[in-house]
């Protein structure tokens, strides 16, 4: 039988430590899903000890910072992992080592994992699911700073409303989230907010970004991102701007990394992505996945399997 929210609830109350990890390379989702989640249970369990793991991101910060604690901690502790399809994207190896783990997503399960899961497809982010289980809560107190961080996440995720992700059942979350006093437009515009560097950015991706039969690529190298003065995960401000290119219909950010292999970014106004996220050891939504491509000549092989599609 599915897991249902009484179950996550009693989990969360039979642990004195808990710990929440999210994906690598994470977007608002992955950050505003985990805080959100966190500053709900030290606000219902204030005895508890609830830590956030994973790597710091600049640009993400305002919504909440993670923590860094040693490998003891995780004795004895509940781990939870939100917003991440599979093992091999988990934020911090060491979500092993706690006594019980717990998966909380809204991504296709392909790969299950955990000794207990929650998974719901038909949630817009995992921030929506995680403002669902405090709504079925009533002894969990929803404040500003849990619902701040909740609601950067649903806009996140569904680009402020754009996406069809966004149901009614999104818009009557928000609203509860809204209830509680918190800046919506402020969070709005913090997410809006671009450096100088991202200017940049986007004004050399709107330059060099290939468009053919419908399919959009750019790929940004070491050398390139160097040039630009980029942070890590800035570059993904120009995903956007590759879709509101009239002819674009499905489209591919690629981004080298030290090592040498490339972050893979697609998205798609209307076909069905995800295969090729999997086929590339990654995964996602329909309209929007990620992969990891070893090479430039794997970058290739996916612009033309997307080309296939369009």
């Amino acid at each position: 039988m599915p897991t249902t929210f009484t179950q996550l609830r009693a989990t969360f109350a039979a642990y004195d430590t808990i710990i929440i990890h999210r994906h690598i390379n994470p977007d608002p989702d992955a950050f505003g899903a985990q805080m959100g989640l966190a500053a709900l249970l030290r606000a219902a369990y204030p005895n508890k000890h609830v830590y956030t793991v994973g790597e710091p991101v600049a640009t993400l910060n305002w919504i909440g910072r993670p923590q860094t604690i040693p490998d003891s901690v995780y004795a004895g502790a509940l781990v939870v992992v939100i917003d991440t399809a599979n093992q091999a994207r988990i934020a911090d190896s060491r979500y092993t080592l706690g006594a019980k783990l717990m998966k909380i997503d809204h991504h296709p399960d392909r790969e299950p994992f955990g000794d207990i899961s929650y998974v719901d497809t038909s949630a817009s982010s995992s921030a929506e699911i995680v403002a669902l289980l405090a709504a079925a809560s009533p002894d969990w107190p929803l404040d500003q700073t849990s619902a701040a961080a909740l609601y950067a996440g649903i806009i996140g995720d569904t680009g402020r409303f754009l996406y069809d992700l966004a149901t009614a059942r999104t818009h009557r979350v928000v609203a509860d989230l809204m209830a509680t006093g918190i800046d919506a437009p402020a969070i709005g515009r913090q997410e809006e907010e671009i450096s100088l560097a991202e200017a940049r950015l986007i004004s050399d991706a709107l330059q060099t970004v290939t468009v053919t039969a419908g399919v959009g690529a750019l790929t940004f190298t070491q050398a390139k991102l160097k040039a630009l003065d980029l942070a890590p995960g800035e570059e993904q401000l120009a995903l956007s701007y590759i879709g509101q290119l009239r002819p674009v219909r499905v489209w591919a950010l690629f981004t080298q990394r030290p090592d040498g292999r490339y972050r893979v970014e697609l998205r798609s106004k209307a076909a069905n992505i995800n295969g090729i996220a999997v086929a590339h050891g990654g995964g996602g939504h329909p309209l929007a996945s990620g992969a990891v491509a070893e090479n430039a000549q794997e970058c290739a092989q996916i612009v033309r399997e997307l080309s296939a599609l369009s």
